[in-house]
């Protein structure tokens, strides 16, 4: 059984600033991000996206993901948390099940909008599914119906906005936006290994120091928080897709060189052992 709480939070037009620590992060729910203004350098997996107003990113949640605010700069964005397996029946009943491709094949991807018609249009869409989900109770039907028939709407609304305005990444980075990329590439394929920075930085012939700074610069966090984000992401993934393998071995396999270590950095992190992660996860699937 999938909670209502579990299945669907949405925000409209949050303001912040640049002086909030914003975690990298993961997530079972698929997410849709708008970003409406300020100054934001996005990076998902291991790629990097300076974004303007009116861009939409689509993630998979699974895809480890952070903000990079720019000190005391205005930070106005709005996002949709959402379980599929909360909309699949709606989908799959009007043979609609194509709106959840592109987090399904892409697993992230920016649409550049630029703040057309059909992005205000989805804006007012957004803003009452946010309004709804905030006022109702998790068991008025009338309300879950009218969120399920919104959130059809907004992947309605994301998928012609994909469609109008194709993908558009810049064709040549800045050289430190590309070695960010590279080190976050590597510690991908690498996470399971024992790392340290001089390990990273001989691997793509930089200097240590520069491979710190680069990778701060470019993502607002060090690159040893990036590898155990990466270690934590497949930790969650393995505790619920292979129940019977035990803690001590998810944790070996994941880079964590002992358990204890492991206990401690996923409670913290986390907000509950790993223990009851996995007894969480199994019962709300």
């Amino acid at each position: 059984m999938v909670y209502l709480n579990d299945a669907l939070i949405a925000h409209y037009r949050m303001q912040g600033k640049g002086e909030y620590s914003f975690d990298y992060h993961s997530h079972q729910e698929y997410e849709i991000y708008m970003f409406h203004a300020g100054s934001c350098r996005y990076l998902i997996h291991n790629h990097i996206y300076d974004l303007e107003p009116g861009d939409i990113l689509l993630m998979d949640g699974m895809t480890l993901h952070k903000p990079n605010v720019s000190p005391n700069s205005e930070y106005v964005r709005s996002v949709v948390h959402f379980s599929p397996h909360w909309i699949k029946g709606v989908l799959t009943e009007m043979g609609s099940m194509y709106l959840l491709e592109a987090f399904q094949k892409l697993h992230h991807c920016l649409i550049r909008t630029n703040e057309n018609n059909e992005l205000k249009h989805l804006e007012k869409v957004i803003c009452r599914l946010a309004e709804v989900q905030r006022t109702s109770e998790f068991n008025d039907i009338h309300a879950v119906t009218e969120m399920k028939v919104l959130l059809l709407q907004v992947l309605i609304s994301v998928h012609r906005l994909g469609q109008m305005q194709s993908i558009r990444l810049p064709n040549k980075k800045v050289d430190k936006a590309e070695h960010a990329e590279n080190i976050a590439a590597y510690v991908q394929l690498h996470y399971m290994n024992k790392l340290t920075l001089q390990t990273i930085a001989d691997a793509l012939n930089l200097s240590k120091s520069y491979v710190t700074h680069v990778f701060k610069e470019m993502t607002g966090f060090t690159v040893m928080e990036y590898v155990m984000g990466c270690r934590l992401t497949q930790v969650k993934y393995l505790l619920e897709m292979e129940p019977d393998q035990s803690l001590k071995d998810i944790a070996y396999t994941c880079g964590f060189e002992s358990v204890s270590h492991f206990s401690r950095y996923f409670h913290e992190k986390v907000g509950v052992t790993a223990k009851e992660y996995r007894r969480l996860r199994l019962r709300s699937g």
